[in-house]
């Protein structure tokens, strides 16, 4: 499934009329429940295994080095691996029933790679309460915790992420290529750095043809026309 995913993720990076990156699950139980457990040995020995599980690091940093915006559709319970794929995801809208967490403490693991996204949307003690007791939360809950942008009943949750997705294909895709490369990389950087650096991408952002229309059409009042350059 991670080498589907990222080809996948290749190909509507590759095609101009993808504008918007939309995740989700099949059905409406899960969106994703994780890796398979009764797969956790590995079937070509020790090294496939370790290489294996490095793809889905692998496959969260695409995510966010894709060009495009990326919303995940959470169509059911976000678990273990599956709740680092919303993460990685820009924006995330889930359906009332779901359920978010990371209970893989509960069968002696721990949930090693994911946490590193996890580290950056919340705080340490809820982080850590999280990873620690393994206990899931609905998605309510999740959503006051940062994790979710929106949550809506299941039968209006295709028109809550058409409605997200369609604000995101209006703008600018050059725009924002630039600014959420930028918002990525300026992320873990120290204040000073930070500031530094995202003044560069500033400098690159007004020189943008899309820049250049966007003030002429607040201007004159009237709707931008993206070049997307």
């Amino acid at each position: 499934m991670l080498r589907e995913l990222m080809a996948a993720l290749d190909r509507a990076e590759a095609e101009a009329a993808v504008r918007v990156v939309v995740l989700t699950g099949a059905g409406e139980k899960a969106f994703c429940a994780g890796g398979d457990l009764g797969q956790m040995g590995g079937e070509g020995g020790f090294l496939a295994t370790h290489e294996g599980r490095r793809a889905y690091g692998r496959l969260l940093l695409r995510l966010q080095d894709v060009r495009k915006p990326t919303v995940a559709r959470v169509n059911g319970h976000a678990l273990a691996g599956g709740l680092g794929l919303v993460l990685a995801c820009d924006l995330a809208v889930a359906a009332g029933h779901a359920e978010l967490g990371t209970p893989e403490i509960d069968v002696g693991l721990f949930p090693m790679m994911m946490m590193a996204l996890l580290q950056r949307h919340v705080g340490r003690k809820r982080a850590l309460e999280m990873v620690l007791t393994g206990e899931r939360m609905p998605a309510r809950e999740a959503l006051a915790l940062g994790l979710l942008n929106r949550v809506v009943p299941a039968g209006e949750l295709d028109t809550a992420v058409a409605a997200l997705a369609g604000k995101l294909a209006g703008k600018s895709q050059a725009v924002l290529a630039l600014g959420r490369r930028a918002f990525f990389t300026a992320e873990d950087m120290p204040l000073p750095a930070a500031l530094e650096y995202l003044s560069s991408q500033l400098s690159l952002n007004v020189l943008a043809e899309d820049a250049a229309e966007g003030v002429t059409a607040f201007i004159e009042k009237r709707p931008p026309k993206w070049n997307d350059r």
